[in-house]
């Protein structure tokens, strides 16, 4: 039994807002109760609230009770570890007959012949609370609470009940299976339940960063574990620790640990309900009405016991989810083949879906003795799928088509094989690819077969082309001199020399073969791809002929050709239009084109005009859109497995706009880091990007130079002409200035503005205006600074980009300040302040407001003449707690010094931060 616990405080991932919620209700209401499934996180998170060692360090009393499971079946076990966590000098203050129950219960003497007297005993805990009280604050910590022995649980209901005001309870449990309930311990008072919820997709990506595992792996953990943090660690560690797991298309394997894990989960439920959980876990979109129909008449039963056990959700509809994917993967696993076929011919007699139906008939049967007539049967499920859009579960049923084809029929088999890796490439679904790619491959089939089984490799190798020169080899090998099979291997090379070598030269001149042989060979579809290639090279070399390259790929495309074209010129087109800044142009056909891609188009297509469209939302100033299309498009990248780098480069620009400049760096690390993985240079020099553009908005100069700095040094950058393509001119040549060094800032802009002018990217020439204004205001010109940046504010508000607009006030605002014109100062910031305000800003807006973000940053970024002083470590814990709704007696208290030294620190911040009350203190705080 773990008595006390001196834990720091751990890095939780996802859990801010739980956590702040947490410690609030424990503030205000002095009893929470923190429920949820085991390996969900509890244990960490009472960690974080109670951290003992800083409560004790201020005069809080901390007790802590954690039980183990067999501490549940000894009377009183709870009890004797509560107080053999109590001070001694506090037993000592009792009456006789409680000081020998105290004894007797710590058996520290024996028990008289009467026996242990309960009453002295439960008197002499509700006293002790009360004596310790009375010296200050009092936290009762009490983990793993589902297996506190029932005796200790009436005595502590009993002292919690007579306890002063200045007694919190703190209580964790297990999820359903606790014996307790908020009456048996806390009586009539009753706490506030906060259950934990699982982690999202993006925060499991967090949580297995420290494992370097590679970054795509994400989603398949998250499914799996179903976002509890103890499955995903588990999963995790098995795979780094046998180091067997290193593509991302391979089977993620559930065994050692995580399979250990499920087991105990399962065990948790009585054997008799294992048959239903079976056939759950083998039926596509359970019901309690399907489970029935196959013959499972305790199926609501079942269910309700394994929904006790946290191993499944049931819908009001009777819909039946499992929490964790390693749950249903371990059952059909563990279950012999004659059990999982039983199961699916009572499904397929069960479930109303014709397609769902054959699926199973097909699940259910010996691929050694299935019949021409079942594989003819999958096929026409396959064009059912294809019709509906469901290429995943097209690609599945092709892959049980192959399998099931008789033998004798190769021919037959391979083009049901084909036809799998097609659509699974369409689904984003590399594991099935793989299957079907490698079942080919193991034939000895025509090189257009085997040709066209890599190129399904490549297409769902997404950013990850780094390490496929031999893949690429041996297609082209395949191709030989067939001009189309040249030109499909070659329109896909463009994307590797761009992305993972960084070489847009080599690209382009890729692209314009692949174009000339597709059109040679009358291939129009490949003609299109190599086309929207050439347009996409053109652009990035600044080349003048992008934009008619662009409108030519569209023209073919027009001529007859599938109206979703995976990778087609109508997405690049409206990218373009993003570059140009035509924002609305590339929202409205965004928006067009989603209904479309959700339906007939690919997975990829659908994450990338998502991104587009954030992107698009992002400089516009409709932040919470952008906000809500970029976190749709990382969550469905994640579970796609894709590659995250390009989605956490969009989700930061969206959270730069509209949410938090924290949430914005951490996105772009994250970002950085997985394009670091993948050999990705384009986004590799995004997040970069993202991450200086940040830092330079922090105030945080030197390290905004670092970062961009490191732009310069890509080769991607060197054969990048055109600055609306990848962007960074403008923020480098800013932080220069800000740093200190306008000459290199004129330099960079004596550069680039030339190319921007010839290649008429209006918007680049704006925010360059904008730098050259602080560049004249830094090197003796502040009036003609000044005059320019007020100029080009209401040109970006023309061009409808109300945050560049906004960011130019600010500057405006500095050079201001720095000329001792305060007045003018604080009108230009409320003007930057109110623009910002009108689109949801939020960052922005708490920078022109004064308030500035955790650790006291300048509210004037870059070089001001009066910078922010920053808080100490005891100023930042005062500004927390008060910042949260404390008062002054209250934070006294708590941090263990005088009235009159709170407010006396107090003034102190107030000064530093540039507030003037515990309104703008709560917002200068917050976790920005």
């Amino acid at each position: 039994m773990g008595l006390e616990r001196e834990t720091p405080r751990p890095a939780l991932v996802g859990r801010g807002d739980l956590l702040d919620h947490l410690e609030k209700t424990l503030r205000d209401h002095g009893r929470a109760a923190l429920t949820g499934p085991p390996g969900i996180g509890k244990t960490a998170l009472v960690a974080a609230v109670v951290r003992p060692e800083e409560r004790r360090a201020r005069g809080e009393t901390v007790l802590w009770l954690a039980p183990e499971e067999e501490d549940r079946d000894i009377p009183g076990a709870g009890a004797a570890g509560l107080l053999d966590d109590v001070p001694e000098a506090a037993v000592r203050e009792l009456p006789r007959p409680q000081r020998t129950a105290v004894a007797v219960a710590r058996r520290e003497t024996e028990a008289p012949a009467a026996g242990q007297d309960r009453v002295a005993l439960r008197l002499a805990v509700a006293q002790v609370l009360r004596l310790l009280a009375a010296e200050g604050p009092v936290l009762l910590v009490v983990d793993n609470a589902q297996w506190l022995d029932p005796e200790s649980s009436a005595l502590l209901r009993f002292a919690l009940h007579k306890a002063p005001p200045a007694v919190r309870a703190l209580v964790a449990e297990r999820q359903h299976t606790s014996p307790l309930h908020a009456e048996n311990l806390f009586g009539h008072i009753g706490p506030r339940v906060v259950p934990v919820p699982p982690l999202g997709a993006d925060h499991v990506a967090a949580l297995l960063a420290d494992h370097e595992l590679p970054a795509r792996l994400a989603g398949r953990i998250h499914r799996a574990s179903g976002g509890n943090p103890r499955l995903a660690l588990a999963i995790g560690r098995s795979l780094a620790g046998t180091r067997t797991f290193v593509h991302h298309a391979d089977e993620l394997p559930l065994g050692g640990e995580a399979r250990a894990a499920a087991r105990h989960m399962l065990a948790e439920v009585p054997a008799g309900a294992h048959p239903t959980l079976l056939l759950a876990a083998l039926a596509t979109g359970p019901t309690t009405t399907v489970l029935r129909r196959a013959g499972r008449a305790s199926a609501e039963a079942d269910l309700a016991a394994a929904e006790r056990a946290g191993l499944v959700t049931v819908g009001e509809n009777g819909a039946v989810a499992f929490t964790a994917g390693v749950v249903p993967a371990t059952l059909a696993a563990e279950a012999d083949w004659a059990e999982r076929a039983a199961c699916h011919t009572a499904l397929a007699r069960a479930v109303g879906d014709p397609v769902q139906a054959v699926r199973h008939r097909a699940l259910a049967a010996d691929p050694r003795g299935a019949g021409a007539e079942l594989a003819a049967e999958l096929d026409r499920a396959v064009e059912s799928c294809r019709r509906r859009g469901d290429h995943a579960l097209a690609a599945e049923l092709g892959l049980l088509a192959a399998e099931r084809t008789p033998a004798g029929r190769s021919e037959e088999e391979v083009a049901r094989l084909l036809g799998a890796a097609a659509d699974a490439a369409r689904a984003a679904r590399p594991d099935l690819s793989k299957r079907a790619a490698d079942a080919i491959l193991a034939r000895d089939v025509p090189p257009a077969a085997r040709l066209r089984a890599r190129l399904a490799i490549l297409d769902t190798a997404f950013q990850g082309l780094t390490d496929l020169d031999e893949t690429f080899s041996h297609a082209l090998a395949d191709a030989g001199d067939d001009p189309s099979m040249r030109a499909a291997v070659l329109v896909r090379l463009v994307w590797k020399q761009q992305l993972a070598d960084g070489d847009s030269a080599a690209a382009r001149a890729t692209a314009e073969e692949a174009y000339r042989l597709a059109l040679a060979a009358g291939d129009r579809e490949t003609a299109v791809l190599a086309a929207t290639a050439r347009a996409r090279t053109s652009r990035a070399l600044g080349e003048p002929e992008a934009a008619a390259h662009t409108e030519e790929a569209l023209t073919v495309w027009r001529e007859g050709l599938p109206p979703a074209l995976r990778n087609g010129p109508r997405l690049l087109a409206l990218r373009h239009a993003l570059f140009d800044d035509r924002l609305t142009e590339a929202r409205e056909g965004l928006l067009a084109l989603l209904p479309e891609l959700e339906r007939l188009g690919s997975t990829e297509d659908l994450v990338a005009a998502l991104r587009s469209l954030a992107e698009a939302e992002a400089r516009q100033g409709q932040c919470a859109a952008a906000l809500a299309h970029a976190r749709r498009a990382v969550s469905i990248a994640l579970e796609a497995g894709f590659s995250p780098g390009p989605l956490w480069y969009s989700a930061a620009l969206a959270e730069t706009a509209g949410g938090s400049f924290r949430r914005a760096a951490d996105y772009a690390r994250r970002s950085l880091r997985a394009s670091l993985e993948e050999g990705d240079q384009v986004f590799l020099h995004c997040s970069l990007y993202a991450l200086g553009r940040v830092q330079l908005a922090m105030g945080e100069t030197a390290l905004a130079l670092e970062t961009l700095g490191r732009i310069r040094d890509l080769p991607i950058t060197a054969l990048t002409t055109d600055p609306s393509v990848l962007r960074w001119h403008e923020e480098l040549a800013e932080a220069y200035v800000a740093g200190g060094e306008p000459e290199k800032a004129a330099a960079l802009l004596a550069d680039t503005v030339p190319v921007a002018r010839r290649l008429g990217r209006t918007t680049v020439l704006t925010a360059l205006d904008r730098v050259r204004g602080q560049y004249l205001a830094a090197t003796g010109d502040p009036d003609a600074g000044a005059e320019l940046l007020r100029e080009t504010a209401d040109r970006f508000t023309g061009h409808g980009l109300p945050i560049e607009a906004g960011r130019t006030l600010l500057a405006l605002a500095r050079i201001e300040r720095r000329r001792r014109r305060r007045a003018s100062a604080q009108a230009v910031l409320r003007e930057a302040a109110g623009v910002f305000d009108r689109v949801g800003a939020r960052p922005w807006a708490r920078l022109a407001g004064g308030a500035p973000p955790r650790g006291g940053a300048d509210p004037f970024p870059g070089g001001s003449a009066e910078p922010a002083e920053r808080l100490t470590e005891a100023e930042r814990r005062l500004a927390l707690i008060v910042g949260q709704g404390a008062s002054n007696q209250e934070a006294a208290a708590r941090l263990f010094l005088s009235v009159k030294t709170v407010e006396a620190r107090l003034t102190r911040i107030y000064r530093k931060l540039g507030v003037r009350g515990r309104a703008q203190l709560a917002v200068a705080v917050r976790d920005e």
